[in-house]
């Protein structure tokens, strides 16, 4: 049972740094995406979550799930279904904060970096997705080296 928690709370860790590399990878996007190269934040979302889930599935199955690498098709596929899942959450709650919060009204400047609302509405939807991927992404992941394949 304890080393159960033990493993578990490691996994939660592996994780949770995961999550903080993809969205670093994500946030970087779509602030190019968006601010450098002119587009709208709903078609630029869409691209940069795109490149958060290669991340996201590469190192999720090298180094979070334990036994991950072992899945078959239908874990693959389950995993390429909840990333679209996701990324339909992701758009509308992207949406829904653009409407309710606008987004390209400065919220701070530091150091010469402007945080506008687009940029927290990104967060916000960030931190619901994250949930909704731990959950679904272990349980797909792992059915694979549970079942025995």
């Amino acid at each position: 049972m304890k080393n159960d928690r033990k493993g578990r709370l490691g996994e939660v860790i592996r994780f949770a740094v995961t999550g903080g590399v993809c969205f670093l990878a994500e946030f970087a996007a779509l602030v190019l995406l968006r601010d450098k190269l002119g587009l709208d934040t709903l078609l630029a979302v869409p691209i940069a979550f795109l490149i958060s889930v290669i991340f996201n599935y590469l190192l999720c199955v090298l180094w979070v799930f334990k036994g991950a690498r072992d899945q078959g098709r239908a874990q693959q596929a389950g995993f390429l279904i909840t990333s679209v899942m996701g990324l339909l959450l992701n758009e509308g709650l992207m949406l829904l904060f653009r409407h309710v919060f606008g987004e390209d009204q400065a919220v701070l400047t530091l150091l010469g970096f402007t945080v506008t609302m687009y940029m927290v509405n990104k967060a916000l939807s960030t931190l619901i997705v994250m949930i909704w991927n731990y959950f679904t992404k272990k349980a797909i992941l792992q059915k694979g080296s549970r079942s025995g394949k």
